[in-house]
């Protein structure tokens, strides 16, 4: 069964320094400062069965993390293995726009990705909707992440009532991926993605056994077509994420729309006119 990852980062020395993840390494997390090779994420991708990643780029107010450029240049070199997500700086909005259509029509990208708690800016900013604006009309998603924040920033960026639930309401075409579950508000980010057709969620950052009871009945249920699989790779490994899926019960259309279906579906994955331009 094919498994999409749709939340990770192939990283580079830059973002590995930053201070942000001092406290995800007092946690045990087994992140290096070195910037490992393509190969080493690929592989990590085969222990854990996982056929496509979804790569982002990092972009935030200490300067950029990890270029749009540079996310180009690692799906060129993992032959079709990695797929790349755009990043902006949310400083400079025309900048940001045009970039976001350089990154998509140019390089490639099939999505945008913010991470709030970096910014100190909650989704419903006013910084935000000139992009939300350009994800409709590139036809891309928007992912962001909701719930509490590991590293030592405020959380209050990832409620996803009231901050995701106006983003949803004032840009009903707009597609929006929530990374990270939502814990612990996590009924909150069940509640909008029902409440949303275009809203979902994914799992990055927990391991299967983490998973909310409450997340999991509802992807058992009437979520089974609105949550997708993630890893938030390197901080934790595909093969560490998936140990004791089989344990969760899940039946074969569940897990298939789970593991890739649901991904497939969100970031068009499978249209081939679309698959890793610019390579």
């Amino acid at each position: 069964m094919t498994i999409i990852d749709v939340w990770a980062q192939h990283p580079t020395k830059r973002l590995l320094e930053h201070d942000m993840f001092d406290s995800l390494r007092r946690w045990g997390a087994s992140l290096t400062t070195e910037q490992p090779p393509v190969s080493a994420t690929v592989s990590a991708m085969d222990a854990g069965g996982v056929d496509l990643a979804l790569i982002s780029a990092w972009y935030g107010p200490d300067g950029v993390l990890v270029s749009n450029d540079e996310v180009s240049a690692f799906v060129a070199e993992s032959a079709g293995r990695l797929i790349g997500v755009a990043s902006v700086d949310l400083r400079r909005p025309v900048v940001a726009v045009h970039e976001l259509h350089r990154a998509v029509t140019v390089l490639g990208m099939r999505a945008l990705r913010v991470v709030p708690w970096l910014w100190g800016l909650p989704p419903n900013d006013r910084r935000y909707y000139p992009l939300y604006t350009a994800c409709v009309e590139l036809g891309i998603p928007f992912c962001t992440q909701v719930g509490h924040t590991g590293p030592l920033r405020s959380s209050e960026t990832g409620r996803p009532i009231p901050y995701l639930d106006d983003v949803a309401l004032e840009f009903p075409e707009l597609t929006i991926v929530a990374g990270h579950i939502g814990y612990p508000w996590t009924v909150e980010m069940i509640a909008l993605a029902t409440k949303y057709p275009n809203v979902y969620i994914d799992t990055s950052a927990y391991t299967v056994r983490r998973y909310p009871l409450e997340l999991l009945t509802y992807l058992k249920g009437h979520g089974r077509e609105k949550v997708m699989f993630g890893t938030n790779y390197p901080m934790i490994f595909p093969q560490h994420a998936l140990r004791h899926l089989d344990d969760l019960g899940l039946d074969e259309e569940v897990r298939e729309l789970f593991l890739a279906g649901n991904a497939r579906r969100v970031f068009d994955l499978g249209r081939p006119d679309r698959d890793h331009v610019g390579q």
